[in-house]
């Protein structure tokens, strides 16, 4: 009987430690895409905050190229 309980016990603590582990990597991926979350966020204010001034920018040099550059 004490071989069992001893069984039983160390097959408990087993599976406690693998559900342990598993909190811990959930937490890991929820923090991942928070962070994820907020780097799209912040790249998309900064592409509408600087859309209209890199689109002057490449107006003024598209304008001064000349015309047979862009055939070649």
């Amino acid at each position: 009987m004490s071989q069992a309980a001893t069984y039983l016990f160390t097959l408990f603590a087993l599976v406690g430690d693998r559900f342990e582990d598993r909190k811990d990597r959930g937490a890991t991926a929820v923090e991942y895409g928070l962070m994820v979350g907020l780097i799209a966020v912040v790249i998309i204010v900064a592409v509408t905050a600087l859309g209209g001034q890199l689109e002057t920018l490449f107006d003024n040099i598209s304008d001064r190229l000349p015309s047979g550059a862009a055939a070649a």
